[in-house]
């Protein structure tokens, strides 16, 4: 079977086709393209501009991917879409492009939950059995756990998305966007060497980011008045390069404090990262030494599909669509809040 993916709840277009050979075999990935809407640096993405982004590259991505995974729209069992959660004006885009295609086609929708896409394709990718899933982007921070046919959160941010809070300060340094704020982040923050004391917001099984956020910003403002300031204890000159390092350190930090408790919880040995910051090297390697020191091993996946993809779509709606789940043309909506734990995940036992 086959199905196109499309995703869009963010500032990437993603359009890919998947198929599944069979029972044991693993899927095939025949086409995975994307296409980044970039604010300029200083800013962020709005969502009607992202939106337009989204409708005007629709139509090519999908004739682009059709071409690449060599298929015709005979050989297309269902389109598949992402219902939510994301931001309004672009999920909506692709909601009305979806439906374009279904008409057209006269292909079955399925609408697809976008952190159930990241989890089933990280599984998939990784070969996990059931691990404890850190699922972080610029939009979620959560920590979920399978159980009796639900993807359960146990900890999650209780304000902003850790890849909100890394972009937002990104935007205060006024960096590039391109590739992503966060991977930018991520370069600069190997270069330091001053892990300068930050406020480390964890509660029970949830985090908090805007404080942490709100600090290193007056950080930042106080570096820019006094390029010469130093750290009252090393006496070594700060740098931009020390701030991005002390977020980043203390930001994952808290993330392998949750991940490693929700794993003492449920008795699992695995972590599976998901989302746009699971490519984070950083966060990856933070993970595994947490991991290793409790005998179990850390799966992630590379940005073809950590980042937001099509890809990850289509798989996630092609297991539904297997179990019989269809949306109808005129349920076909879209929503900004769509919880993991809503979605009854009826392919998995």
């Amino acid at each position: 079977m086959i199905a196109i993916g499309l995703e869009g709840s963010a500032n990437k277009l993603g359009v890919g086709i998947i198929s599944h050979p069979g029972p044991g075999k693993p899927a095939q990935v025949l086409s995975n393209i994307r296409d980044t809407f970039n604010a300029p640096p200083g800013e962020g993405f709005l969502p009607k501009d992202t939106a337009k982004h989204h409708r005007s590259w629709f139509v090519r991505l999908v004739k682009q991917a059709m071409i690449e995974a060599k298929v015709s729209t005979r050989d297309i069992d269902c389109i598949c879409y992402t219902k939510g959660p994301g931001m309004g004006a672009p999920l909506q885009s692709v909601a009305v492009g979806a439906r374009m295609l279904s008409l057209l086609w006269e292909k079955e929708l399925v609408g697809v939950n976008h952190c159930v896409g990241h989890i089933e394709m990280g599984r998939e990718i990784t070969g996990a059995h059931n691990p404890v899933v850190l699922y972080v982007s610029g939009g979620n921070t959560q920590v979920i756990a399978y159980a009796e046919q639900r993807y359960r959160i146990f900890g999650e941010a209780l304000d902003i998305a850790v890849g909100n809070c890394l972009d937002r300060f990104a935007r205060t340094l006024e960096i590039s966007n391109d590739p992503a704020p966060g991977y930018n982040i991520e370069q600069l923050a190997k270069k330091g060497k001053v892990l300068l004391d930050l406020p480390y917001a964890v509660k029970g099984m949830d985090c908090s980011f805007s404080g942490i956020l709100a600090c290193i910003d007056i950080l930042a403002a106080d570096l820019k008045a006094n390029p010469n300031w130093r750290d009252p204890i090393t006496n070594e000159v700060i740098t931009t390069a020390d701030l991005c390092f002390s977020l980043q350190e203390t930001v994952y930090a808290m993330l392998v404090e949750i991940t490693e408790r929700a794993m003492a919880h449920v008795g699992s040995s695995q972590v599976l990262i998901v989302g746009g910051v699971g490519s984070n090297e950083r966060l990856q390697q933070m993970m595994g030494l947490m991991a290793r020191d409790r005998g179990g091993s850390v799966f992630a996946t590379d940005e073809r599909f950590c980042i937001d993809n099509g890809i990850m779509i289509a798989h996630a709606g092609l297991v539904a669509y297997k179990t019989g789940f269809r949306t109808p043309l005129e349920e076909s909506t879209c929503t900004q809040r769509f919880r993991t734990d809503e979605v009854f995940v009826n392919w998995r036992d």
